[in-house]
């Protein structure tokens, strides 16, 4: 690599000092023989000036065969530079040495147009011998692709396939719905028509591969696009969004297949760094449930906003440890500091509130499996509800500034202990805001499922698929509100720094899905066919487990933030009066064990509570 920035160096300073003698030579019209020795001093005088510019601005340094506009502007600029400063060495030396007012103007057109010509053409160059190397005598072995998308991932994209002859792919043309890119040529290759068009561009050009470089487009463009290759027989990718591409360099093999999380019926949520930045920005953030699925993100988001300490919280070690060495190894600047503590373990707790004192937290430890919590009813209680009101309690006497308590759709008319439990876990945090301290605020961030999270229905899902099948879907008519576990953090941090004490946000989560579209698209995703290669068997619907999920009761309605995303749910049903001795009756059963009366006061709570259907499907 050295050699070769040398030999660059050695080419750029020798064309560019030969354009001196050529701008004399053109300013005299060939008549420039009695001027060699003003010329050699000319020369002379340049070099210092060409050598500083070409290392001040990096000329040899750039990679010409990949040499872009970017690269060209560099190069004018720092030619500009260099005509300036010889212009004004040939203005000083004027009574000494014949130097025309045009020469170095001459002379610096001529070394742009040089210096750059040699990088076009070692591009142009390096790109031909490629893709003669993909056509020549082996097209029977290419893989011939079609890229939806001629905008800048799809130019980028072919960029990469005629410069990586490894990749053995030959692309035959672009699909863009844009009118103005009809029948337009990039880097020879045509756009062939609309997205709409791909089933018979697949046949007519012999297409083996789609490749989708649209990363910016919603969730319902893409099940389109989708949509239209599922019958024709290809094999089909997507170029990364831009999230994903600043986590590394744009390079073909992180191409990847189309993923449910590409499916969403809405646009991707937006994170606003900046304005989650002004409340996190040096202080000392608590995390609880550090090591799981939204717990771990939230994290990664927070390092992106430079607090001034991160406490990782949990009770499962190697989860923490996990998540501790990446922000490690990605956040090299960022401080953190890991707790293997229990929430319900008050004395425990409270010792890391002194060692830390926290400034806010982000209350994300719960237990949330439906199923395992009908069985297991006091369990619930104790973490959910028990944890939090440590938590609350230990923020309101070490006056934390913001407690953010991360809430379910499923507390909504709860038909399960689970969903009860964090109705009530609600209930004690708005309970935490009536006693707050000035300058304290106590809120909630309600949400629904989050693909890809521990439990989720799409690892479930994989690893059906993986075994060859049956889908287990409890019913063909189940539907739930889904969103990727990146949204829900980012919209939780941007929640919790509106403020509004008491609050319970509720986040947009677009359309509900229904379950058995998001199994039939992730069979496909995987190359195979629903109800053929894979069979799908419904199991009936889980004891807690409702048809629907809901983000607010019948009796709460929501108004609007300034994010349109977050909208903040006019609650009711809080026990005011007697919320302290239900609580203290309620922890009272839970330690008995004692299921059937754990709901009995559960209802006392929220008169919404399913329970009658909680109950039969516990037995």
């Amino acid at each position: 690599m050295k050699y070769r920035s040398v030999f660059k160096f050695l080419i750029d300073t020798f064309f560019w000092l030969i354009t001196i003698p050529a701008a004399y030579f053109l300013r005299l019209e060939g008549e420039w023989s009695s001027y060699f020795s003003d010329i050699g001093l000319l020369v002379l005088i340049s070099i210092p000036v060409v050598v500083l510019v070409i290392i001040l601005f990096d000329f040899n340094r750039q990679s010409w065969h990949n040499i872009g506009v970017q690269d060209l502007f560099i190069l004018a600029k720092g030619i500009l530079i260099s005509f300036i400063l010889i212009e004004a060495i040939a203005f000083i030396f004027r009574s000494k040495v014949f130097i025309p007012y045009s020469v170095p103007l001459l002379s610096s057109i001529l070394a742009f147009l040089i210096l750059g010509g040699i990088r076009l053409l070692t591009r142009f160059s390096f790109e031909n011998i490629t893709r003669r190397k993909l056509t020549k005598g082996t097209n029977k072995s290419l893989n011939r692709v079609l890229i939806v998308g001629a905008g800048n991932a799809g130019n980028m994209l072919l960029r990469e396939l005629f410069s990586n002859s490894k990749v053995m792919m030959q692309p035959v043309g672009f699909l863009d719905d844009d009118p103005l890119k009809q029948k337009a040529l990039f880097k020879g290759i045509p756009v062939l028509g609309r997205v709409d068009d791909l089933p018979r561009v697949v046949n007519q050009y012999g297409i083996h591969s789609v490749l989708i470089a649209i990363p910016s487009a919603p969730g319902k463009v893409i099940r389109h696009i989708v949509d239209l290759i599922k019958n024709c027989d290809v094999d089909f990718k997507i170029v990364p969004d831009l999230y994903e591409l600043l986590n590394g360099k744009l390079i073909f093999p992180q191409l990847r297949n189309v993923d449910v999380h590409d499916l969403l019926r809405r646009e991707h949520i937006e994170f606003n760094v900046e304005v989650v930045s002004k409340y996190i920005n040096d202080k000392v953030i608590m995390v609880t449930g550090a090591g799981g699925s939204i717990g771990s993100e939230i994290v990664r988001q927070l390092s992106r906003c430079h607090p001034k300490l991160i406490l990782l919280l949990g009770r499962g070690e190697n989860s923490i440890f996990k998540i501790e060495n990446e922000c490690k190894e990605l956040f090299v600047d960022q401080n953190f500091v890991s707790l293997i503590t229990d929430i319900k373990d008050y004395d425990s707790l409270e010792a890391h509130f002194l060692n830390y004192r926290p400034d806010i937290i982000f209350h994300t430890a719960a237990h949330k499996h439906v199923s395992l919590m009908e069985k297991n009813p006091e369990q619930a209680i104790f973490n959910n509800v028990v944890g939090t009101k440590n938590l609350v309690d230990l923020a309101l006497k070490y006056r934390v500034n913001r407690f953010v308590n991360i809430s379910s759709d499923k507390s909504v008319n709860p038909s399960s202990i689970m969903g009860a439990s964090k109705r009530v876990a609600e209930f004690v945090v708005e309970w935490g805001s009536f006693n707050a301290h000035a300058m304290q605020e106590f809120v909630s961030v309600r949400f629904g499922n989050v693909l890809g999270s521990r439990g989720s229905v799409i690892p479930i899902f994989k690893k059906q698929i993986e075994r060859g099948g049956p889908v287990t879907i409890t019913h063909p008519d189940m539907t739930r509100f889904f969103m990727t576990i990146p949204e829900a953090s980012q919209l939780v941090l941007q929640a919790g720094g509106m403020g509004g004490n008491g609050s319970v946000y509720v986040l947009d989560m677009g359309e509900p899905v229904k379950i058995l579209d998001l199994a039939h698209d992730l069979i496909r995703l995987s190359g195979l066919r629903p109800g053929e290669d894979i069979e799908i068997v419904y199991t009936g619907i889980k004891p807690g487990e409702k048809m629907y999920e809901e983000l607010l009761t019948n009796e709460e309605n929501t108004s609007v933030t300034k994010n349109l995303k977050i909208f903040i749910a006019k609650t009711s049903g809080f026990p005011r009066k007697r919320f302290e001795d239900i609580l203290e009756e309620l922890v009272k059963i839970a330690q008995k064990g004692d299921g059937e009366q754990i709901r009995h006061i559960l209802k006392k709570f929220i008169p919404t509570y399913n329970y009658n259907l909680s109950k039969a499907n516990s037995n």
